[in-house]
């Protein structure tokens, strides 16, 4: 996702630079990493049942015959399962890093400051469902 800056890369800036010069230039909005980032999580949530679902349906060689070639189709499936749930855990990793880089100058809001925009918010949401209600309520008896 980190593309490395372009004096760094040895080329120098302009419309020859190849096509890796306009995603050097291009800012990526914090709001779509951080549902990047929250869609990856989702994804290493699912990966991981699925994961213990698999182990759970392993038989453990205990003495009891099984077939190697279903241990094998259901290891492949978990080494896979595992492979994937690597490379999400690094896109995620450089997500969080590329949201902690973005929002470096920022001072972080406390936690009551929070809680009172919130609650102004959530004022401001059943005054516009009560005005919402009356009108529909009005509209009504004129019918």
């Amino acid at each position: 996702m980190a593309t490395p800056p372009l004096a760094a890369s040895g080329m120098a800036p302009g419309p020859f630079a190849g096509p890796q010069a306009p995603q050097a230039t291009r800012e990526v909005n914090t709001a779509s990493l951080c549902r990047i980032g929250q869609e990856t999580v989702q994804d290493i949530v699912y990966r991981t049942m699925e994961i213990f679902q698999l182990l759970r349906n392993m038989q453990l060689p205990n003495g009891v015959t099984y077939h190697t070639g279903t241990y094998q189709d259901r290891l492949a499936k978990l080494q896979d399962h595992l492979r994937q749930l690597s490379i999400l855990f690094r896109k995620l990793r450089l997500v969080y890093d590329k949201c902690n880089e973005n929002c470096g100058g920022m001072d972080p809001i406390p936690i009551e400051k929070l809680k009172q925009k919130n609650q102004q918010l959530k004022q401001i949401m059943d005054q516009l469902r009560n005005l919402i209600w009356d009108i529909n309520a009005m509209l009504a008896m004129r019918n």
